[in-house]
């Protein structure tokens, strides 16, 4: 059974079953505190993290692809690298098509064979609690909407770690849709005034191809589909029903027979994303349509200067 994060997780304020898992909370960071440090391994190639603390949702792959096409503007020969996740293959199928991707069980063994094939820059995408490695920057990725949901550690809120751990960091990246912006950087600037701040906004690319007079069923099993929802509502799509899938989501033929049967008696034509159509294998795909996006980076100028200094 695939995990849906609890409600309570993106609450603003914790309610009373996050702090009955606080006590929780608290004895797993305290043990990761006393947990042997693996070995930190060393690589020529460049490595760039791009990581975060929310559990899922913050964009991480799409910055990913966008930095791959920066460097790769400039004749740098760059990769990913991404720890191989059986139910993780929508994000593997995005990476392969955006340029080369090594997987591995172990993103140390990953970033060897990078480097065996003389790649000058490995993007990992994800892995920025793994402490075999040190990259040589890092971004921690947030989503506009969740942000920090409760504020709380799993299992009592969303978090990988505390939130105050950023003042470890030189890079945070906030995705989605322009919300909350300034109340973000107030959060982040009481922690760590330094931080540099980059914001990334996600862009339809193929909305020749929808009549936006026509009435919509959205559905999505992603981290952030709060924010898929956001922008289609921003471009005046009418939606008429959204339904949430959990991350990763692997979709039955009964999920999309009830999909499909709910749009026929709507009449209304049916969404998802990219990455959802990229799980849906073989099922009836001429009724279901899918929305590519781009990340734009807002401060690309400031980002690039900040890769360039690797």
């Amino acid at each position: 059974m695939k995990f849906k994060k609890p409600k309570f997780w993106e609450y603003k304020k914790p309610n009373i079953f996050a702090y009955l898992l606080y006590p929780i909370a608290i004895l797993i960071n305290i043990l990761k505190k006393f947990r042997i440090k693996n070995r930190t391994k060393e690589f020529k190639i460049k490595t760039i993290c791009i990581g975060n603390f929310y559990l899922g949702g913050t964009g991480k792959t799409s910055l990913a692809i966008e930095i791959n096409k920066i460097l790769q503007s400039k004749n740098i020969r760059s990769c990913f690298i991404k720890k191989y996740y059986k139910d993780q293959r929508d994000e593997q199928k995005l990476l392969n098509m955006s340029g080369k991707l090594f997987l591995s069980s172990e993103r140390a063994e990953a970033l060897k064979k990078a480097e065996n094939e003389n790649y000058e820059v490995a993007i990992l995408d994800d892995g920025l609690q793994d402490k075999s490695i040190v990259s040589d920057i890092s971004f921690v990725c947030f989503n506009n909407l969740n942000w920090i949901g409760n504020g709380f550690t799993i299992p009592a809120g969303p978090l990988r770690e505390e939130f105050r751990n950023i003042k470890k960091y030189n890079h945070i990246f906030i995705n989605g849709n322009l919300e909350n912006l300034d109340a973000i950087k107030k959060d982040i600037e009481k922690i760590n005034s330094e931080i540099k701040i980059h914001i990334g906004e996600y862009q339809p690319l193929n909305l020749v191809e929808f009549d936006l007079k026509n009435k919509f069923i959205v559905f999505s099993g992603i981290g952030n589909h709060k924010t898929f929802i956001s922008m289609l509502n921003k471009h005046k799509f009418d939606i008429k029903k959204n339904i949430e899938f959990p991350d990763h989501y692997q979709y039955s033929n009964e999920d999309i027979n009830k999909i499909l049967l709910e749009a026929k008696n709507l009449e209304c034509e049916i969404i998802t994303t990219e990455k959802d159509y990229l799980r849906l294998n073989n099922f009836k795909l001429n009724n279901i349509k899918y929305i590519k996006t781009k990340l734009k980076i807002h401060d690309e100028e400031k980002l690039i200067n900040s890769l360039f200094k690797i």
